[in-house]
């Protein structure tokens, strides 16, 4: 079978299983494909990530996805009369429909069938992830156990960043910490509002001071990123007569390789406390030759122009970049594709990308 039928097919068979509640029926295909179509030592471990090792030893390549994916909309999924759920696939032209088409099973189906096709003798390994929509649980546990390869591909959306009908090299993304600032006070009746200390004040105080930090910014390969922080949502107060006791302020920041908001200064206001609930890390790739030769790959695999990039979502990349490992962000889904109700995929850019895949690791 050629390799552009084995993409297509591939991706259909991957998106059709349902990994939103669990990942075990697409990770069994998964193994199994790797067991059939590889002589590469495969591994599932404990965390239902996947692992399969060509040449194992030594400095060691890798080719990074995830199986998981967000919960389908009621137009991408159907159930039988017994209950089983199917996710929708269709191909329309030159795009295929589905959850997860784009995030990330497509990709995931052209890095397998490039690591399967690559001609190579050093250490290469391709792995696919659980709970990476869960904030990268699954590569959190691979890298408690030692999993850091020298350089990745992580194969997240690069694909019309700098241009139409192209697929770009991340070279550096953001990172996304969120965390929630509680400001408490005093209730009281509220036609005696002196006789208790208003919550939402204090938390509206808090949000002024949020807003007069300074974003963080960093420079990688001469390309300037800028964090950012904003309220994504409060509340306070439990009905309209009573002086509100607590107040809740929801803050999403983006940060960067290297910076970060002073956010703990807010926890030094009177009443007002601040505490992290997820720290997703920013990426950048410090290994110019593995930039160089996948930006040459890039080019090579496609016509005109790519580009290096940067991206401002975060990925299990940031994981592995904070564990040692230089990574690059190249992938088929393209900005605004992923979980949406009409997610889709190009067979063209899936084609390109499992190229691209191929080429760096035969030249790596």
């Amino acid at each position: 079978m050629s390799c552009d039928g084995d993409v297509v097919q591939l991706t259909r068979r991957l998106v059709r299983l349902p990994s939103d509640e669990t990942s075990t029926a697409v990770g069994d295909l998964i193994e199994s494909w790797l067991r059939a179509e590889t002589d590469a030592s495969v591994r599932r471990d404990a965390y239902g990530n996947i692992f399969a090792w060509r040449n194992k030893g030594g400095d060691t390549i890798g080719l990074v996805g995830h199986h998981d994916v967000v919960p389908p909309a009621p137009n991408q999924v159907e159930t039988d009369e017994d209950g089983t759920r199917r996710f929708i696939v269709e191909q329309e032209g030159n795009r295929l429909y589905g959850r997860g088409t784009a995030d990330m099973k497509g990709s995931l189906a052209a890095a397998m069938i490039a690591f399967r096709d690559a001609q190579i003798s050093r250490s290469a390994v391709f792995v696919s992830f659980t709970g990476e929509e869960d904030g990268g649980l699954g590569a959190q546990a691979a890298i408690d156990d030692g999993f850091v390869p020298e350089v990745a591909i992580v194969c997240e959306g690069s694909t019309n960043y700098a241009g139409v009908d192209q697929t770009d090299v991340v070279i550096a993304h953001k990172g996304r910490r969120a965390s929630t600032i509680v400001a408490h006070g005093s209730a009281a009746h509220a036609s005696e509002p002196g006789s208790g200390v208003n919550a939402v004040y204090r938390g509206i105080d808090a949000i002024e001071r949020l807003r007069s930090f300074d974003p963080p910014q960093t420079t990688v390969a001469g390309m300037e990123l800028t964090g950012s922080v904003a309220v994504t949502k409060v509340t306070g107060g439990e009905t309209w007569n009573v002086i509100p006791d607590r107040c809740v302020i929801t803050v999403d920041e983006r940060t960067v390789p290297g910076g970060k908001m002073p956010l703990d200064r807010l926890n030094e206001a009177t009443g007002v406390t601040w505490a992290v609930d997820q720290d997703l890390p920013p990426m950048a790739c410090g290994n110019t030759r593995f930039a160089r030769i996948a930006h040459e790959a890039a080019t090579t695999a496609q016509d005109g122009d790519t580009e290096l990039v940067t991206k401002a979502a975060a990925t299990d990349a940031g994981w592995l970049t904070q564990a040692g490992t230089d990574c690059l962000v190249i992938g088929a889904s393209e900005p605004e594709e992923a979980h949406t109700p009409e997610e889709s995929v190009s067979i063209i850019a899936l084609r390109r990308c499992s190229t691209i895949y191929q080429s760096v690791l035969e030249a790596w």
